[in-house]
């Protein structure tokens, strides 16, 4: 029996047949890919290896994870919360002028935006038994599902550990260098001009300092922007100290376009009440890889 030839036509269907198969398969984006997509940096885990940090030598190991590139910006707060509480009411700027809890609703309504599962159980009817603050007027109730693939706060640990650039460390002081200016907004180069001297409230006010556009410093070496100034950012974790118990405020870290550069260094720890806002405080999104 004779074998039926291939025409040249019926060649040029297969071979383009071929290359549409291909070209999909290329296309498909990776579980990371679509992350990135998101705007979140695939973090991978390992130990801290910033010698700037008394964490170098902790032996502490950090989950593989991702993290916002950027600091949420106020359209994305609104894309989702409907309203925009800022202080700075500027298109590209961080949300701020936000406490602890609309931080944690926020990420439970982008969850449920996103079809994913929600990190949160929030209980705004029972106050919260670790919650001794006595300037906190809301203390909820507000447990996790660790399991859960939708958005959280980062920990502490983990976002120091992205700040200083995960595996990819220099050792830098600040969040991708040791010039505070080149990688941070602060209260000295914040305003319409560059300040000197000592921190002044009414100097920043005068030289009308605030917020800047979302990655507009240089990034650290993860790519991750703003994690030293522009806004303080809120943490998952209570502060606590040896003299500083735990219940009384939540951890952030980074530093502001208000604060001085010792505040945006990667070893500076600072706490906030739960309940208060400020122009200065924001968030970046997790998620549990």
């Amino acid at each position: 029996m004779k074998s039926k030839n291939i025409t040249p036509r019926l060649f040029m269907v297969l071979i383009l047949l071929s290359l549409l198969f291909l070209f999909n398969a290329c296309s498909k984006p990776q579980e990371s890919d679509k992350e990135e997509q998101k705007g979140l940096v695939f973090i991978k885990g390992g130990n801290f290896t910033n010698q700037k940090l008394e964490l170098h030598h902790s032996n502490l190991t950090i989950a593989d994870f991702y993290l916002g590139q950027y600091e949420v910006t106020q359209k994305e707060w609104v894309e989702v919360m409907g309203t925009n509480p800022s202080r700075f009411k500027l298109a590209g700027h961080p949300v701020e002028m936000i406490s602890w809890y609309d931080a944690v609703v926020y990420c439970n309504k982008r969850s449920l935006k996103e079809a994913l599962d929600p990190f949160y159980q929030i209980d705004s009817l029972h106050l919260d038994e670790v919650n001794i603050s006595e300037y906190d007027s809301i203390k909820w109730t507000v447990k996790v599902h660790p399991e859960a693939n939708g958005y959280r706060l980062p920990t502490e640990l983990e976002w120091v550990y992205a700040a200083s650039g995960g595996p990819s460390s220099k050792s830098f002081t600040f969040s991708g260098g040791n010039s505070v200016d080149a990688v941070a907004w602060y209260w000295k180069n914040s305003g319409d001009n560059p300040q000197g001297g000592y921190w002044n409230y009414d100097a920043m006010e005068a030289n009308n300092c605030s917020t800047h556009k979302i990655g507009s410093k240089a990034p650290n070496e993860l790519g991750l922007y703003d994690m030293s100034g522009n806004v303080y950012e809120l943490c998952q974790d209570w502060y606590e100290e040896e003299d500083f118990p735990a219940g009384e405020s939540r951890v952030i870290r980074g530093g502001s376009w208000a604060a001085v550069e010792l505040t945006c260094q990667l070893a500076f720890r600072h706490f906030f009440i739960p309940n208060s806002k400020s122009g200065d405080v924001g968030l970046r999104v997790c998620r549990s890889k």
